[in-house]
């Protein structure tokens, strides 16, 4: 049974997301990280810096949402999520890395400087700066992008799960998005998988 540590509205959602369009069982524990949960010495032990996901599965701990799903998909997928052909794969892995590095980063910094950091490191200053980043992002994403069910060929791959969070994470934090990405948003955000997800962090979460 794979065990995977959670809190909604996080990045976890991308792991438990992928759990479910594997069609795969498993236990979802909550990890309450507002209070404190994630710095227990126990958790620790599972991820360094106390976030999630994490992931359990047999004598393997995993890290880090690209990782699990990528992990996930090759091991459980037989070529759902992640394609078997070189060329395509090579093609999930770029826009994944496009996605967690450059439209992702730029919210992350934004929500740091909100509230994640303690309200002494926060440097509301730097606020435009991460707004005019993510902007330029969308702007280079666009360029590659012309209105296309999918970022890689005619399936649904993990480039499009980790890009529908993403911009929802960027809508939840009121920016504005281009008409074709909110399309394409709406189209993936209601995969019965994504639902399935949401519910079973949120009953994890009410114990």
């Amino acid at each position: 049974m794979i065990t995977l540590y959670s809190f909604p509205h996080s990045r976890s959602l991308r792991a438990a997301w992928t759990l479910e369009e594997l069609g795969l069982e498993y236990q979802c524990q909550h990890v309450a990280l507002d209070k404190g949960e994630g710095q227990t010495a126990e958790h620790l032990a599972r991820h360094p810096d106390g976030k999630v996901p994490v992931i359990e599965d047999g004598e393997l701990t995993l890290f880090e949402s690209a990782p699990i799903c990528r992990y996930l998909a090759e091991t459980y997928g037989d070529g759902s999520l992640l394609p078997s052909d070189t060329i395509a794969r090579a093609q999930v892995d770029q826009w994944l890395s496009f996605i967690v590095t450059e439209v992702e980063q730029p919210l992350w910094n934004q929500a740091k400087h909100k509230f994640a950091l303690p309200a002494d490191k926060r440097v509301p200053a730097v606020l435009p700066a991460c707004a005019w980043e993510f902007q330029r992002a969308l702007s280079a994403l666009e360029r590659r992008y012309n209105g296309q069910e999918n970022l890689v060929g005619n399936t649904f791959t993990l480039a499009d799960l980790f890009l529908t969070h993403t911009l929802s994470w960027a809508i939840s934090m009121k920016h504005r998005l281009p008409e074709p990405l909110m399309a394409y948003r709406e189209r993936h955000i209601q995969r019965a998988a994504m639902t399935k997800a949401m519910e079973k962090e949120q009953a994890a979460a009410k114990g």
